[in-house]
């Protein structure tokens, strides 16, 4: 039974530092998201932000399927706010650094997030192309750094037990 004991602590472990850190994760960047795009750029509505990243899977659609693709961006933005809380929580119990120092590689790790998915994945996706700006390209590799990769880092460091 004590054994037992130690598998339920660890996975509790494990799902409070994935859920902590992908949950702060998650509303962090949607905040910066909204703010950028419907406050500073006035590009989208509400709406239209959660449409946009519905848009990576559905395409063009995504914007005349109101709340139900609103609400298909908001699962999907925090699917991957868990997805990559996991995949840190998972290499941490086999790179001690990734629990040693969890603000300089949370920082690196949120700055490596966005420059896979705005170089590699949304190319790939349905969602609208836009024009190459360096201002919105630097603040959204400052908030995924600070408001994504850093939040994940310090959940995981702090709930994810040894490994």
């Amino acid at each position: 039974m004590h054994a037992n004991a130690g598998v339920l602590t660890a996975r509790s472990g494990a799902v409070r530092a994935i859920a902590t850190g992908g949950l702060i994760a998650g509303v962090l960047d949607a905040i910066f998201a909204v703010v950028a795009y419907v406050f500073v750029l006035r590009v989208f509505g509400i709406v239209g932000v959660l449409q946009y990243i519905a848009s990576g899977l559905i395409g063009h659609a995504a914007f005349s399927g109101g709340l139900l693709t609103a609400a298909l961006g908001v699962a999907i933005h925090f699917f991957l706010a868990f997805a990559f809380a996991a995949l840190y929580y998972v290499f941490s119990r086999r790179v001690s650094a990734l629990r040693e120092h969890p603000v300089t590689i949370g920082i690196v790790y949120g700055a490596a997030i966005w420059l896979f998915m705005d170089l590699l994945v949304l190319p790939l996706t349905g969602t609208p192309k836009f024009p190459f700006n360096p201002a919105l390209f630097v603040s959204f590799l400052i908030d995924h750094a600070l408001f994504v990769g850093l939040p994940i880092a310090l959940a995981v460091a702090r709930y994810g037990g040894k490994p």
